[in-house]
């Protein structure tokens, strides 16, 4: 996204072309809104009302729009709501099965995948015409699915049955199923579409799947491969977040009950060992420069900054209470934490400087408010027409 240095920017900080727009859009699940924060101004924009509890949101990588699912109440169906990012307003509802979990969009902006957990199902739905393609069964208590990056694997993780789900999703059917990942959770899917990296969150593992291969328009000459298990990878207790860094190399995983970060190598599916990072890691995210760890540790309050390079943690930045999801803004300059328990979301500034000049890796820079039981954050970048 293009930048308009001046004169006038304040030193060090990043000064934006007049139609730039970004904003931060914040699931509230305890007071069914979303925050919308400006990010090119660090305030707060509006806040929106949506459906009762919603627990993950989303942007579309092609449309201005924004997508937040809401679980409904228990037992009952849920909803997704459609927020155009040009106006900051609910545009379209979308009903849902029972009790929605997560929800993934396409590579080319068409298509949301929904997990249903009360319904044990994935809603498929066509954005651009706000139609349900179809729903396909997978197994029990499905948390999340993903789709990779080439558009032929919907990997669906079933926390209760511990099982993974893969999906066709051109034909919308089931293509193979494994099993014996306990409260299977997050996900994480290389940038070449070749394997899928799995948190078993009941568990001290990591499972690792080969992703079918075929050929196709732009890789005619791919052999076929089905789909297979590759490795069970120990790492520490209860694994709860993968971070893939953004040349896929490397995978680390947020170890809640272990305090620890594990490092897995994706080329050789070997576990590199694992680090003290704080009380409690319950996400991690690495910046566009692949050098850099950021890790929330829930019980600590903190945000720890491991270098990759250096193979240590580097700095520990003191945030909200209880800090879970994170998210960078477009160019990396500013760290969103969601804190949960706080009820706001801190700012930190990824490279800051001391009063001698010296870099400084993470500094809190501001709070801003969010609703109650904040969970879930996503960026939408734009130029405004």
């Amino acid at each position: 996204m293009p930048l308009l240095v001046t004169g006038c920017a304040k030193k060090g900080f990043p000064h934006y072309a007049t139609n730039f727009r970004e904003y931060a859009y914040v699931t509230n699940g305890g007071s069914n809104t979303v925050t919308v924060l400006d990010v090119k101004n660090l305030r707060q924009d509006r806040v929106i009302a949506v459906g009762q509890d919603p627990v993950d949101v989303t942007a579309s990588p092609t449309r201005n729009e924004v997508y937040v699912v809401n679980a409904g109440a228990p037992g009952s169906n849920g909803s997704l709501s459609v927020i155009d990012a040009e106006t900051n307003r609910v545009n379209a509802t979308l009903p849902l099965q029972r009790s929605p979990r997560s929800i993934d969009v396409g590579p080319s902006g068409q298509r949301a995948y929904v997990t249903n957990s009360g319904s044990n199902t994935v809603s498929v739905l066509d954005l651009q015409h706000r139609l349900l393609l179809g729903v396909v069964p997978v197994g029990s208590g499905p948390e999340e699915a993903r789709i990779s990056p080439d558009g032929d694997t919907l990997v669906v993780t079933n926390r209760k049955s511990g099982t993974v789900t893969l999906i066709d999703p051109h034909s919308l059917q089931v293509r193979s199923t494994f099993s014996g990942c306990p409260q299977a959770s997050d996900t994480a899917i290389l940038p070449d579409s070749s394997k899928a990296f799995i948190a078993c969150t009941g568990s001290r593992y990591v499972l690792a799947i080969a992703l079918a291969q075929r050929p196709t328009k732009n890789h005619p000459h791919r052999q076929t491969e089905p789909d297979r298990e590759l490795a069970m990878l120990e790492v520490g207790q209860t694994p709860t977040h993968l971070a893939l860094k953004p040349d896929g190399g490397e995978i680390f995983v947020s170890n809640f009950g272990s305090d620890t970060i594990s490092e897995i190598d994706t080329s050789t599916n070997e576990v590199g060992g694992a680090y003290l990072v704080g009380a409690h890691p319950a996400y991690g995210i690495v910046g566009n420069d692949d050098s850099t760890l950021w890790v929330s540790n829930f019980n600590a309050d903190t945000i720890g900054v491991y270098s990759i390079d250096d193979g240590k943690l580097v700095h520990t930045v003191q945030v909200g209470n209880g800090p879970t999801a994170l998210a960078f803004s477009s160019d990396d300059f500013w760290l969103f934490a969601v804190d949960a328990s706080s009820g706001d979301v801190t700012v930190v500034r990824t490279l800051a400087y001391t009063p001698n000049g010296a870099p400084i890796a993470g500094q809190m820079f501001t709070i801003l408010p969010a609703g109650r039981n904040p969970n879930s954050i996503a960026i939408k970048t734009f130029l405004a027409r």
